[in-house]
């Protein structure tokens, strides 16, 4: 309840003078923004102070909880769940399918994953977009259904509901057109605010840096990742992050129905090994951290299991089902060795790109690839756009790989006649060959753990 002792313009004159506010001053305002009774001025006056004078971890954690608390939080959850309920945050980038193979992985290990998630804007895509390109799935549920799907399924991957963390939304509007998006305290809020919400037991953050990722520097998405664990853990949920390079696209697609195909590869056993692999070492982090294996390796090779002998895959199957997917579709699109493209939408044309130099691929540039696919209408520039989930790019080599002149070194996946010029000429400069190979070749995405 909101302390009617306390004035808004005095909280607001505290922060601009470089003041930390209380517990009970941060409520008061968090409820007041809620309920009205925050000017929208005031709001953006507040945001500015906090961006110009920084949060201290004891005014994140309170912000992050009363955020949490300012609408409906998920559950309660039953009391044979204790323990088991988990979920894994992601900061972007591209050729980002994690989720869609880690939740159904999770929950072949008796796991329970409500999965709340977002959309693409910008270059990198969404994991909702990426599931709508499934006819039939929809990613709304309510509170009842989502308990409904964890039931009976073990993992949920849906959109945020209107009333969960009704202050983040108010907070995030403002902070859009006032210039305080780029504030670490502020971003990490909002992340673990929604994550909280869930009421969850254990959280994995995969906290991504490079030219693919929405935190290009190392060092910034680093002291993020130190703030969300620090409020993950204040707010009684056992928090681990991974430090993942996203320098290079992960896997090999970059595209709705693209991703949905490989991602259905890797539930088999059959994906890229750097796709794989961070979904291993994010899953193994998650299962140690809960209680749920003895040791991350522990964690890993249950996961890996579930990949091998098809229990992921069928989770992934019955996830879609009950989240609207016709049932005999999403069982041909399951079945290992299927033709998904039977069941998934398909661009008209696909046209290779050719390297014009010979030598060993040294790097292929994140953030142009996915521009590219953004500009074939794969993704939003505008949260309006529409998106065509058959569109995209498929790269035909790794880092490392010996290719010539004339080698086909990507595929566009395309429905207009031909590649716009631009495109094409990006995508020749997106891939660095070298005469030599790399010095060094990346065996795992994983930089480092902060706990």
């Amino acid at each position: 309840m909101a302390n009617a002792s306390l004035r808004i313009p005095d909280l607001i004159i505290k922060k601009r003078n470089g003041g930390v506010l209380t517990p009970e001053e941060i409520n008061h305002f968090v409820t007041e923004v809620v309920n009205g009774g925050v000017q929208e001025c005031q709001l953006g006056a507040m945001l500015m102070a906090m961006y110009l004078n920084g949060l201290a971890d004891e005014e994140t954690v309170p912000l992050t909880r009363a955020m949490m608390k300012s609408g409906d939080v998920l559950g309660p959850w039953p009391q044979e769940w204790s323990g088991k309920v988990v979920d894994k945050h992601s900061t972007g980038g591209v050729g980002d399918k994690i989720s869609l193979i880690l939740a159904p992985a999770l929950a072949a290990c008796g796991m329970k994953v409500p999965m709340v998630s977002g959309r693409g804007l910008g270059h990198t895509g969404g994991t909702l977009d990426k599931l709508e390109s499934i006819e039939g799935v929809s990613v709304s549920a309510s509170k009842d259904k989502m308990q409904q799907i964890l039931t009976e399924v073990g993992c949920c991957i849906v959109g945020q509901t209107e009333k969960l963390v009704p202050a983040d939304k108010k907070m995030y509007a403002i902070r859009d057109v006032t210039g305080t998006v780029e504030n670490i305290g502020l971003i990490a809020g909002s992340i673990i605010s929604k994550k909280a919400a869930e009421q969850l037991n254990a959280l994995v953050l995969d906290v991504k840096f490079g030219t693919g990722a929405v935190m290009v520097d190392e060092r910034k998405a680093r002291e993020l990742a130190n703030k969300m664990v620090t409020i993950g853990n204040g707010l009684g949920v056992k928090t681990v992050a991974l430090m993942t390079d996203m320098n290079n696209p992960i896997g090999k697609m970059i595209g709705n129905a693209l991703e949905i195909a490989e991602s259905l590869n890797c539930l088999h056993g059959n994906g890229p090994t750097d796709l794989e692999d961070l979904v291993l070492q994010l899953g193994g982090q998650l299962l140690f951290v809960s209680g749920n294996a003895t040791s991350t390796e522990e964690g890993q090779r249950k996961l890996k299991e579930t990949l091998t002998n098809g229990q992921a895959a069928k989770k992934f199957e019955q996830m879609i089902i009950a989240q609207g997917a016709d049932s005999e579709k999403a069982k041909a699109l399951c079945v290992k060795g299927s033709d998904v493209w039977k069941i998934l939408p398909r661009a008209n044309f696909i046209t290779p790109v050719k390297s014009k130099q010979s030598g060993f691929v040294n790097a292929i540039n994140s953030r142009t690839c996915a521009e590219c696919s953004l500009k074939l209408g794969a993704g939003r520039q505008a949260s309006s756009d529409q998106i065509n989930f058959a569109v995209g790019l498929e790269m035909c080599v790794d880092i490392g790989t010996s290719i010539k002149e004339g080698d086909d070194w990507i595929r566009v996946h395309h429905d207009c006649d031909v590649i716009p010029d631009d495109i094409k000429e990006r995508l020749n400069n997106a891939i660095d060959v070298t005469p030599s190979p790399p010095k060094t070749i990346l065996t795992t995405r994983v930089k480092d753990i902060i706990s």
